[in-house]
This record gives structure tokens, C-alpha cells and sequence, in this order.
């Protein structure tokens, strides 16, 4: 095994064949699958990478460890929907709408608190929110710790699994720890949090303030946070992009997709063939499969019930790989419904019902933005 451009590069004697789409194409797309569950308007992963990139610039970043940025901020929520339900379940809430605010709340403890209160048990009786709420003030800081433990390393572990460098993985494990140690899940403080995690952070919450309240808003938040969450040589960095207005231009493009990857650094596309092609559904099918505790190896396992039919039809070849590949991606959608509708035990409201129905919509839009998986 060796390492290229911050990829593990296939063992000798693939079979892949065609390498007609690059992979900054095929991520991009998934990216918009990685928002949903997050609850952020789309395009955040992408805008969070041109703002990875424009910092990049200003500080002189280039080569491998360019690359690994590109694609750890781009990437940056690969684990984030192995924590949905139980988020769901602990805080009785819609863990697309929390995630979301969660992101827009306040660093000090009584705006974490304040939220807290809100959002815990939304629409749920007093006793039902009361004993929510009781179990987070007794277990918060454990029940915290846990999610994001379990995120960052499901994340990190399917980065690996898409043929990333293990500085793409450890950004994606570290994105939550804060420059003064009082982050998550190691306490990492400094230039001991990898430089990747560092800039991902800035980007997130530059562009969540961004979409939610402006610029200013943005700005006002970096500098609260710069010296406790934040590397201050980045945030100055990020103050010096952003201090002629014209990021903000760049971020609102309605063309961010195309724009990011046409700064994939390096300049070469990496270019994907048909068994990396495969390799990335695989990977995706266990995002896909990690947001409910019901369907772990759902996915994997329609691909191989499909690939077990269409042998037994004769079918072989291409065709027979696509069928494979829409199986295993056929439920991508479902990144974008609330876990407390999926995990509901009882009959869906109407509205709720519509919901699920949309599912299949996010699919094909996220399928479509990806010339090798139209089909």
C-alpha cells in the first residue's frame, strides 16, 4: 500500500476499468447527502471547503497536505449520522432541526444550557420532558462525550474506507476538539489537534453563521471564539480572506459545486474507475445504513440480494453492477428524514408521511449530480 495525493491507492491488480468521473465530483454530490442529516442548507460541506481552500491560499498551503484538507473539510460530517436516533431519543427532538440550532448556539455554558431546555422534549407532555431533561443535567457531559465519540470515529473510519490518508481521517476524528483543550472526544488543545480539524472548525462555523444570520454575524463569532475554539493564527488568516467582502460573494455562487471542484488541488483530477466507484456506494451505504439502529447492513445486503437476482437473470457486465450500486444507494434520501419519524413507533401523521415520501427525491437528486450514477 502506498500513499498518493492523500489517497491509499488500490492494491495491485484491480480490475477497475473505465476512470471517466473524478472524485471530487462523486464526493461533492454525497457532500449534499452529509447536509441533510446535519439539518444545514445545502451546500454547507462545499462551502466549507472553499472557505478550507481560500485560508489554504492565505496561508501558503500546498501539495498532499492541501489535498488532505480539501477532503477532510469537504468530508467533515462522514460519521454524523450515527448519532441521529439516539440524539433523537435522548433529547425527544427532531435531531435535524437540533444539530442545526445546536450549531448556532453560544459557546458559554448558560447559551448551552438555555438551548438545552428549549429544544429537549419539544412537543412532548411535562413529565415526558422533565425526565429528559433530568437525565442530561445528571449525564450531560457523558452523553456528549458519547456522541461525539461515536461520530467522529464512525467518520474516520469510513474516510478509511474511501481510500483516504490517515490525516484525512484524523481531521474528520478530531473536528470537534478546541484550541484551548476544552473540546472533544481526546481534550486535544493546540497544534496537537490536526491542522485539517483546526481549519474544518473555523469553516463550520463561519459558514452556519454565515447562511444563518450574514457576514457580520460570521465575523463576531470567529473573534468570540478565536484563543478557546479556535486557532488564532487561523482566525486572523480567515479575518485577512474575508476583509475586501468578496468570500461572501464566492459562497453565495449558485454554482459552489462546480467551483470547488474546479480548485481540487494538484490541479489533476483524480479520476475514478469502476471498483473505486464501488468501494465509495459501499462506503456510503453504511452512512446511509448508520442512521437508524434497524439497519445496519441494510444496505449492503439489498446490493447483494439485487447481484444474487440479476445473475440468476443472466444479466453480467456493466449493467449488472449498476443495478448492484442503485441498491446499495437507494435509501441516501432518507439522510434527510427527522429520526424521530423513523424511529416512531406508532402511525405517521400526514405530514410526516409526505416527508418520508420526499426520500426518494433527495436520491435522485443526489444520485443525479454524479455523471457515473444517473443510471
Amino acid at each position: 500500500m502506498f500513499q498518493n495525493h492523500g489517497l491509499i491507492a488500490p492494491p495491485p491488480g484491480a480490475t477497475g476499468t473505465r476512470q471517466t468521473t473524478s472524485l471530487s465530483e462523486i464526493l461533492a454530490a454525497f457532500s449534499y447527502a452529509l447536509d441533510l442529516t446535519e439539518g444545514q442548507p445545502e451546500g454547507h460541506s462545499l462551502r466549507c471547503c472553499w472557505i478550507a481552500m481560500r485560508l489554504a491560499d492565505q496561508l501558503g498551503i500546498e501539495g498532499p497536505a492541501r489535498r488532505d484538507i480539501y477532503y477532510a473539510v469537504m468530508l467533515k460530517d462522514l460519521g454524523c449520522s450515527s448519532n441521529a436516533a439516539r440524539i433523537a431519543d435522548l433529547y425527544l427532538t427532531d435531531d435535524r432541526s437540533f444539530k442545526h440550532d445546536y450549531k448556532l448556539v453560544g459557546a458559554d455554558l448558560p447559551s448551552v444550557l438555555g438551548f438545552v431546555f428549549r429544544k429537549t422534549g419539544e412537543g412532548h407532555g411535562l413529565v415526558a420532558r422533565a425526565k429528559a431533561i433530568g437525565n442530561i443535567l445528571r449525564n450531560g457531559e457523558e452523553i456528549a462525550r458519547s456522541l461525539i465519540q461515536t461520530r467522529c470515529t464512525r467518520g474516520a473510519d469510513i474516510a478509511r474506507r474511501l481510500r483516504f490518508s490517515e490525516n484525512v481521517a484524523s481531521a474528520i476524528h478530531s473536528l470537534d476538539e478546541h484550541w484551548d483543550g476544552g473540546g472533544k472526544p481526546a481534550g486535544l488543545a493546540g497544534e496537537a489537534i490536526p491542522l485539517g480539524a483546526r481549519i474544518a472548525l473555523l469553516a463550520q462555523i463561519a459558514d452556519t453563521f454565515f447562511t444563518a444570520a450574514g457576514d457580520a454575524a460570521a465575523l463576531a463569532e470567529i473573534a468570540s471564539r478565536s484563543g478557546n475554539w479556535l486557532d488564532p493564527t487561523l482566525c486572523r488568516a480567515f479575518m485577512a480572506v474575508a476583509e475586501n467582502g468578496a468570500l461572501w460573494n464566492e459562497l453565495a455562487a449558485s454554482d459552489i459545486a462546480g467551483r470547488v471542484s474546479a480548485i481540487e488541488p494538484d490541479g489533476d483530477a483524480i479520476l475514478v474507475d469502476e471498483d473505486y466507484l464501488d468501494d465509495i456506494a459501499a462506503a456510503f451505504g453504511e452512512v446511509i445504513d448508520a442512521k437508524s439502529p434497524y439497519t445496519s447492513g441494510h444496505s449492503q445486503r439489498v446490493g447483494d440480494y439485487v447481484d444474487q437476482v440479476a445473475e440468476r437473470l443472466g444479466v453480467a457486465g456493466q449493467p449488472r453492477r449498476v443495478l448492484r450500486r442503485a441498491a446499495i444507494l437507494h435509501d441516501v434520501g432518507k439522510l434527510g428524514v427527522s429520526s424521530a419519524i423513523l424511529e416512531k413507533p406508532g402511525k405517521l401523521e400526514a405530514d410526516e408521511w409526505h416527508v418520508m415520501q420526499n426520500h426518494a427525491m433527495h436520491t435522485t437528486q443526489i444520485l443525479s449530480r454524479v455523471t457515473a450514477l444517473r443510471d
